[in-house]
């Protein structure tokens, strides 16, 4: 997407700065939820509804109990299956049309994962959702706990789009983005609207900090819109700047840390 979108005087603050992590030693003892987390499994919520639930044992023993402490070479298995930390990876995905975002599909449609293949030997698991038919910046992770972190409401994380649509949008309808839309019962505000060319009016670039499903269709589909083509330029401080679509790369230690701090 070309030009520059401006805050249109909202200001985005600035996340807490998280503590580093430091690894994990043979003869430490952690958190049963933390160790589920560091294998890529999930998050370390999500870790607590899987003990409480029962599907976790630790050395032959279902373990039900929350705070339960273990160390990293006990025999700890998920629904029967031997379960490790894994080495934390994260990577940036441009994503083309036509791929399921999920890791793996019933259906037996291509998925983001099938774009980077054997390339990665850990597992990953895309952060969020982009429609089959969206394009642009995806994270994958096996980090649980940063992953529930980006994609919960309460952090916000700023998202850009560059939305191409039926018709000319009028200013009107621009501005009533930013103002707030209905979309079935719930008000959702863009932070910046604004037509990236202003040539061509059929194209409208938005940044949002919300995440509900299908939200941009929504958005316009209430002022009497179609969408005709939608890609995301800007996730978390992540953008696809030279890198093609289709392609993928690992992040750089810079990027993790800005993503790890929640600064964006």
């Amino acid at each position: 997407m070309r030009g520059r979108l401006t805050k249109g005087g909202r200001e985005i603050k600035a996340g807490r700065k998280a503590p580093a992590r430091k690894n994990i030693s043979q003869n430490e003892l952690i958190r049963l939820n933390r160790f589920i987390a560091a294998s890529g499994i999930c998050s370390r919520r999500e870790a607590d509804k899987l003990i409480s639930s029962g599907k976790i044992s630790v050395n032959g023993k279902v373990i039900t109990e929350l705070g339960v402490k273990v160390r990293i070479n006990d025999d700890i298995r998920y629904r029967g299956q031997k379960i490790t930390p894994e080495k934390k990876v994260y990577i940036l995905l441009n994503k083309p049309k036509g791929y399921i975002t999920t890791a793996s599909d019933p259906d037996g449609n291509q998925t983001v994962i099938d774009l980077i293949g054997s390339k990665c030997s850990e597992r990953v698991f895309p952060v969020g959702r982009l429609d089959k038919n969206t394009t642009g910046v995806l994270l994958l992770t096996n980090d649980g706990d940063l992953a529930a972190k980006l994609m919960h409401p309460k952090y916000g994380k700023k998202k850009v789009y560059h939305v191409f649509l039926d018709k000319e949008v009028t200013r009107k309808d621009l501005e009533e983005l930013v103002k707030g839309v209905d979309i079935g019962g719930e008000t959702v505000a863009a932070d910046v609207a604004a037509f990236p060319d202003e040539n061509d009016k059929k194209q409208i670039g938005i940044e949002i900090h919300t995440g509900q499903n299908h939200v941009i269709k929504r958005m316009f589909e209430s002022l009497g819109y179609k969408v005709r083509k939608l890609d995301r330029v800007y996730f978390a401080g992540l953008t696809k700047k030279n890198l093609p679509r289709g392609k993928w790369r690992f992040l750089t230690s810079k990027e993790i840390s800005i993503l790890k701090r929640g600064s964006i």
